[in-house]
């Protein structure tokens, strides 16, 4: 692998691509390319969620509650217990 940059590896029957090996030349520049890839993907999908949430209103009653809390209280007035 000295010589060779990369080397894609194929599958024989389909003939599609599975994957890659790369240089160590190329390491450090290939994991930061990925890191970046995965934050921005982490921060467009927070962003769509806040998006969602934008406008949506939470009652007093559910305020400064845990989940455990809510879930109790959501069972309590299903279930009347």
């Amino acid at each position: 692998m000295d010589n060779v940059d990369y080397v894609e590896i194929e599958d024989k029957k389909t003939k599609k691509l599975k994957g890659a090996f790369i240089s160590r030349k190329y390491l450090d520049d290939v994991k930061k390319l990925i890191e970046k890839r995965e934050k921005e993907e982490k921060k467009r999908k927070f962003e769509k969620m806040l998006n969602l949430l934008d406008g949506l209103e939470i009652e007093d009653s559910f305020k400064n509650k845990n989940y455990k809390e809510i879930k109790k209280m959501i069972a309590e007035e299903k279930y009347g217990e």
